[in-house]
């Protein structure tokens, strides 16, 4: 069972161009990727400063991107970040969000995801709190289907670490107070899981009282220490055994969009050949589709050092990559020389600022 596939742009650091998502959305809905949820951390009307209205140019790029998503039968999405709101009890929140739905509303939208995702969770009621903020939100009819990221949206410690410490039976709250039509996005056992399993998966959807939507953040590379890295390989530990055990797959890209695509390729022959599915040959595959045979062939040479490595320790190879890179007259070769440049390098304060 093939769920359904789609790209989840939520990353911090520096977003994809409006041409690059409509490439995207051409170039991955042959392979089975159906929605895309436009939620950049750089986009400040979504998340930091969400109370104010979108631009006018915004919502014409916007309406353009939804409308290139259509014409390619995609669910085109936005995710919305009320940032910090659930942290105030009471009332006199509802005029500010129903001004931003309203808005959003003009978008007519397929999917709205409402996210509560890397900011402060530990405060009392917290699931009550959010379940009425979804709820105003369904309620306004912005979108044909709702979701939403819950603060806490894996088994990861290190969200307790920086966000507080999750309430207890957060997660079982939550899924009680909320519409079962809503969906929940869920990252797995770690904020950048290994793997799932359907046993997990099975636990998960027993505490929230639905199939979790999959976030899943490979290949995301933002963040200070995962920008240092490429991300490349085919997928593991996504067995196509998992999708009865889910509500749909999307996943968080990498900063590189065309690179992107060679692990996206590969999730979709995951599920397509089951038990069959060989990783290593998947990225070989999806290499010299993306890349054509010479370029994916360097690249596979190089893999070692471009995704385990890391740009802070490349020393002296930084030059020599750099120049063999420049070389190949391809796009992708000059996505790999941007991020030898440093130009997708994430430092802690621009996460703490989008």
């Amino acid at each position: 069972m093939t769920p359904a596939l789609g790209i989840i742009e939520g990353f911090f650091g520096r977003p994809w161009s409006w041409a690059e998502r409509a490439d995207a959305v051409r170039f991955l809905r042959p392979h089975g990727y159906s929605f895309y949820l436009y939620a950049p951390k750089a986009d400040p009307w979504l998340r930091r400063r969400w109370q104010e209205p979108h631009p006018p140019a915004e919502m014409d790029k916007l309406a353009e991107f939804r409308d290139i998503c259509r014409s390619q039968n995609v669910r085109f999405g936005i995710g919305l970040t009320p940032f910090e709101l659930h942290l105030h009890g009471g009332r006199g929140w509802q005029e500010a969000l129903a001004a931003k739905l309203a808005q959003l509303a003009s978008l007519k939208l397929d999917d709205l995801a409402i996210l509560f995702d890397d900011m402060r969770g530990d405060v009392p009621e917290l699931a009550e709190r959010q379940a009425a903020i979804v709820h105003y939100a369904a309620e306004r009819g912005v979108a044909g289907r709702i979701l939403s990221c819950p603060s806490y949206y894996s088994d990861d410690p290190i969200l307790d670490v920086a966000f507080g410490q999750r309430p207890a039976f957060y997660l079982e709250q939550l899924g009680r107070l909320l519409d079962p039509a809503v969906q929940l996005f869920w990252t797995g056992p770690e904020v950048g899981s290994r793997e799932y399993s359907p046993g997990h998966l099975a636990r998960v959807a027993g505490q929230m009282g639905r199939r979790p939507m999959l976030w899943d953040n490979y290949p995301v590379n933002d963040g200070a220490r995962m920008s240092q890295h490429l991300h490349l390989r085919g997928v593991t530990g996504r067995p196509a055994a998992i999708g009865p055990h889910i509500a749909g797959h999307g996943v968080n890209p990498a900063s590189q969009p065309l690179l992107s695509r060679i692990p996206l390729l590969t999730l979709a022959e995951s599920y397509r050949t089951g038990e069959s599915y060989d990783y290593l040959a998947a990225f070989g595959r999806a290499a010299r589709e993306i890349l054509g045979e010479e370029l994916a062939l360097r690249l596979t040479k190089d893999i070692l050092t471009l995704q385990d490595r890391g740009l802070d320790r490349l020393g002296g190879r930084k030059a020599a990559l750099q120049a063999r890179y420049a070389a190949f007259d391809h796009p992708a070769a000059r996505e790999i020389c941007l991020w030898l440049e440093g130009y997708w390098t994430v430092g802690e304060d621009l996460v703490l600022t989008q």
